[in-house]
């Protein structure tokens, strides 16, 4: 459930009419409900209300706006963040330190150190080569880095290719087979407190059955690990619960997975962390954009050329990804038509024959379901500006991130002296 409903006629988020945010900020612009933010956040919470010893860390890669990240933290939720900058971002947001999880697979030194800086609560280690350079970093200090081992469970999430991060080809991890001797080899470093063991296998998960077979892995992993004599007190599952981009999808609840989790981990006796994103904020926000003229095609249907593109919203030129189109003031009838972008490539293509509101040049459309991997992926292709983003609450909003013109990126260019 989210809270963009027609109401006269009229699409708003919540009691706000999207034209009006269209007339006062231009288009296109990336719209956020407060409402719907704190609904996902509560109910994922609930959801995991069977496991006693828990901590939700929002994946802020999903969603890193401030004021986004300022409602998660007013909800009780800590930040997984895989860079420096997304460290930043959590801490500014009021997030405490010791609920932040650095995970990723490229820390350079520097976010190592940051991260030691900061008194974080978790590093999730990716390589036997990280955790040495980490061990000798908190060991200079005189510190032992709280850390889980990431492990790769080779086990595939059944999710599109280049969000898949647990088949033994993918990038992160160290794989199960050498996981007892890495831990083995790591726990023995002084700078090091490794308490535990990491796992996320990917994102847009639309079935159970991927989680629990990595989280049996990971179980068994821990029953080894202590039969070896090691202390494991923390388990972190990741995250990865996908969220319905189109009608006849129906990703699992928060509940279900909360009841696999609890069913699954119940004699773990371990303090567990979760870390949503896309289930959190991904149907929490729009992107409401304005048709620029509708342009006819040759025997096919016509191009609805909108004035975001695929610098704005790059999941459809990635991923074939889907995300629904609709009018902001529907008059009832109906076209098929390819809804494109003015970038300069066929790749700048949200929609090819869509089923979709009829629309003219001038109408208002919102691409739903890009609160999530939205303007956190935004470029500046084709020399375009960066949208500004909004956020929503009852009858009153805020731009929480300005609009960056094109002018103001090119201010940021030098051209040296000897040219």
């Amino acid at each position: 459930m989210d809270h963009f409903e027609l109401k006269n006629g009229v699409l708003h988020a919540e009691d706000v009419p999207l034209p009006r945010i269209a007339d006062d900020v231009g288009t296109p612009v990336y719209v956020y409900s407060r409402a719907t933010l704190e609904r996902h956040a509560r109910v994922f919470r609930e959801g995991l209300d069977s496991v006693p010893d828990k901590l939700i860390a929002f994946a802020v890669k999903s969603n890193p706006n401030l004021a986004v990240l300022k409602v998660l933290q007013r909800e009780g939720f800590g930040a997984d963040v895989v860079s420096g900058g997304e460290l930043m971002r959590a801490l500014a947001a009021g997030m405490a330190p010791e609920m932040i999880v650095f995970s990723g697979v490229g820390k350079t030194r520097a976010e190592l150190e940051l991260g030691l800086d900061k008194n974080i609560g978790q590093f999730n280690i990716e390589s036997r080569e990280e955790g040495r350079e980490l061990a000798i970093l908190a060991g200079a200090r005189g510190e032992r880095a709280p850390a889980c081992l990431r492990i790769n469970p080779d086990v595939d999430a059944k999710t599109h290719e280049k969000i898949s991060t647990g088949k033994a080809e993918n990038k992160f991890g160290i794989p199960l087979v050498h996981a007892r001797e890495a831990f083995a080899e790591l726990a023995a470093l002084d700078g090091l407190n490794l308490r535990g063991v990491a796992v996320h296998i990917g994102s847009q998960l639309l079935d159970l059955e991927p989680l629990e077979t990595a989280f049996a892995k990971v179980g068994q992993l821990v029953e080894d690990l202590r039969a070896a004599g090691h202390t494991i007190t923390h388990v972190d599952l990741g995250g990865g619960l996908g969220v319905p981009y189109k009608a006849g999808e129906h990703p699992p609840s928060p509940a279900e997975y909360g009841a696999m989790v609890a069913r699954v981990t119940r004699d773990w006796g371990v303090h567990l962390t979760f870390e949503p994103g896309r289930v959190i904020a991904g149907n929490a926000g729009v992107l409401l954009t304005r048709v620029v003229r509708v342009k006819r095609g040759g025997n096919g249907p016509p191009f609805v050329i909108v004035d975001a593109a695929m610098n704005d919203l790059a999941r459809p030129a990635l991923y074939g990804a889907w995300h629904d189109f609709d009018a902001v003031q529907p008059s009832g009838e109906r076209m098929t038509a390819n809804i494109v972008g003015p970038i300069c490539e066929t790749g700048d293509t949200f929609a090819s024959d869509r089923d979709c509101d009829a629309l003219v040049a001038g109408d208002l459309a919102v691409f739903r379901t890009a609160g999530a991997y939205g303007a956190t992926m935004a470029s500046s292709y084709n020399s375009r500006g960066f949208v500004p983003e909004v956020l929503v609450d009852g009858d009153r909003y805020a731009v929480v991130a300005d609009r960056i013109a094109a002018a103001a990126i090119m201010d940021a260019e030098r051209v040296p002296d000897w040219l």
